[in-house]
């Protein structure tokens, strides 16, 4: 039966079969990594200067993400006159390590007073105080408006404004920039960011800083994250990784020149400090008016949005930059660009991902990564400074430290990304952040514990009488030893230090790899959106460190605890995620959702194991049956035609056949 079975391509064309397959020529457009940017001239002069663009303004972001630890910082401060009389409140009389604390008592004191009896109260019952920076300024926010005592929530509230602008802007924005494109966000933050950022300086209130500061948060949100699409989106596969770490080099050298900056905004006549820092560290955002005209959208963007008339006007301009003569190069790309003149241009919203099956669960697992990462990124940077004391302002070597930290994960994440990919180095990195975690939880109280339980046997061993160690008296006659206890507490901090430069290492490198991985791995058309949601989600793990030095560290522990569990889920979900290095980028959602997680089996084993389970069903894909898609009855009919003898339907005719088969099989 099967050798009379009639092959379809010796069908004539009367009896009504086509052919099996229409092969369509493969279109070029959709796919700007493997032909249109080569036919352009790839990685070329106009990308390359266009990149160089987008590092110059990183600088500045850097100064503004961390100006709030110069602006607001706590001083060391003195009571000059108290409350309760009008006698000098001298320095020697107050406890000088104490007195900082009590500045910053959240409230009017009272758990202050509960802890330290009286002197808390006391302590904030001063009517003027004499305050003293040690970053570099000599006035601040703090310092003008004596936000200290009962006004130090203000601070918190101000530090909260820019980070929670920060993560509005990356929501709208992201949105925005998928659906105007990413030159108009860039170019309106640009503008906003001047606006709002120089107001700042002339704040009359806190209040009024605060607000501002919000608005300030937002433009540089959209600013940044414009950047690192438009970044991501000129670069060939190639190149990308090694482009986004240059700029996060550049975002660190803005760290790092922070406090020189500050240093030379002293004693500027008639201005206070912090303003000559705020309207130096907003000026240099003029220098980016110009990128109006010098920055143009993005090709990506208009080529998957079919915003087509406008992306013919900007492959001549590439192609006129980099010296790619259009009449042989690109002729294909361009002949085809002309055919699809006629369509209307379609933009798409991030909302419209909840409908697919992959791509909403790698961008939710990235989110959490990135929240998890820059969470617990404070637990360790507080276990690194004095586990004693409350938040201060981070003093220069504990600023340093963090931006060393910082240049040495940007340093390490080129060769461990090259070698292990980036899904590979996002692993490795997530599994150091949760092992240094535990261990500082685990490992730090076990050997206190240990220590503790030694301790007081060496304490019985060295009295007198054995009663005490009975009655559990341990004050002895001879005095214990104070190696001991000293030794131990010098061996948890050395421990817990290690961890911490450790743990803020991995979790740095988890955070800047989250954000890059979504960049690859999220569509063109909804890239914006997808990448404001990872960003959102490390700003809400930011958001972490002013609301614990909002409530006095109450917490702390709990805190450390759910984001080291955290770490463990994550190890988790980070296997589900496909590997983008080396792959072009999705354009579509269509592309994003065939972005899935390689199998474990290599392609051609797992090709030889369905051939050996489907080997004597190969045949039924040439069947009529398998192409027949017009209804019950003409399957049916074409099931009775492959069961019949080529030469008897010819002779007699399909359609009689195909009646009489129908009746026999009936």
């Amino acid at each position: 039966m099967a050798a009379g079975r009639p092959e379809a391509h010796d069908r004539p064309p009367e009896n009504g079969f086509a052919p099996l397959e229409q092969q369509p020529v493969p279109r070029l457009l959709p796919h700007v990594d493997g032909s249109v940017l080569p036919s352009l001239g790839g990685f070329g002069r106009h990308q390359k200067q266009l990149v160089l663009l987008t590092w110059i303004p990183a600088l500045f972001i850097g100064f503004s993400q961390f100006s709030d630890y110069f602006l607001l910082a706590q001083p060391n401060g003195t009571c000059v006159l108290p409350a309760a009389n009008h006698s000098n409140w001298t320095a020697s009389l107050l406890p000088p390590p104490r007195l900082p604390q009590q500045l910053r008592a959240n409230g009017t004191g009272e758990e202050e007073a509960e802890e330290d009896g009286d002197g808390g109260a006391m302590l904030c019952a001063c009517k003027e105080w004499r305050l003293e920076l040690q970053t570099g300024l000599s006035q601040n926010v703090v310092t003008k408006w004596k936000l200290v005592c009962d006004s130090a929530w203000k601070v918190h509230i101000a530090k909260f404004s820019l980070l929670v602008g920060s993560i509005v802007g990356y929501l709208v924005m992201g949105v925005m920039a998928d659906w105007f494109g990413r030159h108009p966000v860039l170019i309106i933050s640009v503008l906003f960011m001047l606006v709002f950022g120089l107001s700042v300086a002339f704040s009359v209130n806190v209040t009024m800083f605060s607000t501002l500061r919000f608005f300030e948060g937002f433009c540089l949100a959209g600013l940044a994250l414009s950047l690192y699409v438009l970044r991501i989106e000129l670069c060939l596969p190639v190149w990308r990784f090694s482009m986004t770490m240059v700029a996060s080099f550049v975002t660190v050298g803005g760290q790092l020149l922070m406090p020189g900056v500050a240093v030379l905004c002293r004693h500027w006549p008639g201005r206070d400090d912090w303003q000559v820092l705020q309207i130096v560290i907003i000026s240099p955002f003029v220098l980016m008016l110009p990128y109006v005209w010098l920055f143009p959208e993005s090709l990506r963007w208009l080529l998957a949005t079919q915003h087509h008339k406008r992306a013919k006007a900007m492959m001549l301009r590439i192609a006129r930059r980099n010296q790619v003569d259009t009449a042989a190069e690109p002729r294909a790309v361009l002949a085809e660009l002309e055919q699809e003149l006629h369509k209307k241009p379609q933009r798409t919203c991030i909302v419209k991902m909840m409908s697919t099956r992959n791509l909403w669960k790698n961008i939710v697992v990235l989110c959490v990564n990135s929240l998890t990462g820059y969470g617990i990124h404070h637990c360790f940077a507080r276990s690194m400074m004095d586990p004693e004391a409350r938040p201060t302002a981070l003093c220069h070597a504990d600023y340093y430290t963090m931006a060393g930290i910082a240049v040495a994960t940007c340093l390490a994440l080129c060769p461990a990304v090259g070698l292990m990919g980036r899904r590979g180095g996002l692993l490795t990195f997530m599994i150091i952040t949760a092992l240094a975690s535990l261990l500082q939880l685990g490992l730090l109280n076990l050997i206190g514990k240990y220590s503790l339980r030694h301790d007081t046997g060496t304490a019985c061993a060295q009295c007198f009488c054995f009663s005490c160690c009975i009655s559990g008296d341990l004050t002895c006659f001879s005095p214990p030893l104070p190696s001991r206890p000293v030794l131990r507490d010098t061996l948890n901090r050395k421990f817990s230090v290690a961890f911490s430069i450790i743990g803020m290492f991995s979790s740095h490198a988890v955070s800047t790899l989250s954000i890059f991985f979504c960049a690859e791995i999220t569509p063109t058309v909804i890239r914006g959106g997808g990448l404001g949601l990872v960003l959102a989600s490390a700003g809400f793990g930011m958001l972490t460190a002013p609301i614990m030095e909002l409530h006095n560290q109450k917490g702390y522990f709990l805190h450390h605890v759910i984001f080291a569990c955290c770490t463990l889920l994550c190890i988790i979900c980070l296997l589900l995620l496909p590997e983008p290095r080396g792959q072009p980028l999705p354009e579509s959602l269509a592309d994003g959702e065939t972005f899935t997680r390689q199998t474990l089996l290599h392609p051609g084993e797992q090709h030889l194991l369905l051939a050996k389970g489907d080997g004597e069903y190969s045949r039924v894909h040439d069947t009529p049956l398998h192409l027949s898609a017009t209804g019950g009855a003409t399957v049916a009919v074409a099931t009775a035609l492959a069961a019949v003898p080529a030469s008897y339907a010819l002779a007699t005719g399909g359609e009689v056949i195909g009646n009489r088969a129908i009746a026999n099989g009936v």
